[in-house]
């Protein structure tokens, strides 16, 4: 692949930042292990183990959508979160800024690392929901599940972004985990909301967690029915106003 972009330079940039930036994620065990091992895991145990004898296919279907949200989320959020805040920090975004290189590669390089994580955390789940779980979807439901995880790491890539614009390297983690983890609860991510006082059912549509975790329910039928272009334009406009708020905020 290198050689073929040899001819094209501005092309061999933005291919050997998006590669060495996943590779130095990839080699990195405080970001990979929890980032492709928690979703994973909880899916074994949520959606195998305790679904298998609970709520049988329906719950691992379910689970199965809803954490490939969470890992998506992981991975976006602490890829851009945390490494942008430790590298603005430490001057390596002035550096990276010094170089002859194209001014959209760094942050196009973070964007590629999060959605290929996201890929393979959305297969891990599908082969462990195949082997395990027994869910059964077609050929095209797969396929586009994979590509909702895949797209939507796109909306928490902005959000990761500016909490990297805005706190310090050490800072960082504790404030991605505030937004992280409550905020998956909060979306049905973990347990259906009907389990929940109703309150909380009122409240999902604030997170932008939720509007992907229904678009990743409805593609395996257990989405709550609202429209899909509503989703996706919620998406896309917390997408454009945190890289537009980070893009402010990383000028100065």
């Amino acid at each position: 692949m290198d050689a073929v972009l040899d001819t094209r330079t501005p092309l061999r940039a933005y291919w050997l930042e998006a590669k060495y930036e996943f590779l130095r994620l990839l080699r990195t065990p405080m970001f990979a292990i929890p980032t492709l091992m928690f979703p994973t895991l909880f899916y074994v145990l949520f959606g195998v183990l305790l679904a298998g004898s609970r709520g049988g296919p329906g719950a691992a279907q379910y689970l199965l959508a809803t954490y490939g949200v969470f890992g998506v989320m992981g991975a976006a959020l602490f890829g851009f979160g945390v490494s942008v805040a430790i590298e603005r920090e430490n001057g390596y975004l002035e550096l990276k800024r010094a170089l002859p290189m194209p001014r959209g590669a760094y942050l196009l390089a973070k964007m590629a690392m999060a959605m290929l994580f996201s890929a393979i955390i959305s297969l891990m789940l599908a082969v462990l929901a195949m082997t395990l779980a027994g869910v059964s979807l077609s050929a095209s439901q797969w396929a586009l599940l994979l590509v909702v995880d895949v797209a939507g790491a796109l909306p928490f890539c902005a959000m990761g972004l500016y909490i990297g614009s805005l706190v310090g390297g050490s800072g960082a983690p504790a404030v991605v985990n505030l937004a992280y983890l409550p905020m998956a609860f909060l979306s049905g991510l973990w347990m259906p909301l009907q389990l929940l006082p109703p309150f909380f059912t009122k409240l999902a549509p604030v997170w932008p967690a939720w509007h992907l975790g229904q678009l990743a329910l409805k593609v395996v039928g257990r989405d709550s029915g609202a429209s899909t272009l509503m989703h996706v334009a919620v998406l896309g406009a917390i997408t454009v106003v945190f890289f537009l708020l980070a893009r402010r905020r990383l000028s100065r």
